[in-house]
């Protein structure tokens, strides 16, 4: 398995948790690019500048639901407002605290999300990514 994700975009307004989820990331060894976003505002900038070549695009993008400002429902509004053809390979997984019920079901229905998972993120959440989302198969070796 040498194929590897080009680059992942982790958003969330908390800096402890950004620290150890692209450290799990980079540790995870499958994914080239990771970057960080503090805020949903901030991150829209980043695909902007993705848009203008300035920067790379994401693959991927863990999204934290509840953030000051700019939560991850009004990110996912944004995000929607990208051209279709910019945003359709791009898979948004949630990556929550929450396990309400109402927030999945929200996030199936109503945004261009493909998963939701509840944070941490760990390598065996990670290769659970690869596998459903990029058709990877497992590495058993974590």
């Amino acid at each position: 398995m040498d194929q590897k994700i080009n680059c992942v975009l982790l958003i969330d307004d908390d800096r402890a948790t950004n620290f150890f989820n692209k450290m799990v990331v980079n540790r995870h060894g499958r994914f080239n690019t990771i970057v960080t976003s503090q805020s949903g505002t901030e991150a829209l900038e980043y695909l902007k500048g993705v848009q203008k070549e300035h920067n790379i695009k994401p693959d991927l993008i863990f999204l934290d639901i509840n953030m000051p400002a700019m939560n991850g429902w009004e990110f996912l509004t944004e995000f929607e407002k990208f051209d279709e053809n910019f945003i359709l390979d791009i898979k948004v997984i949630l990556l929550s605290t929450s396990s309400d019920p109402k927030d999945v079901k929200k996030s199936r229905e109503k945004h261009p999300v493909d998963d939701f998972i509840n944070k941490p993120l760990s390598f065996p959440l990670l290769n659970e990514v690869l596998k459903s989302h990029f058709d990877y198969k497992a590495e058993t070796s974590y």
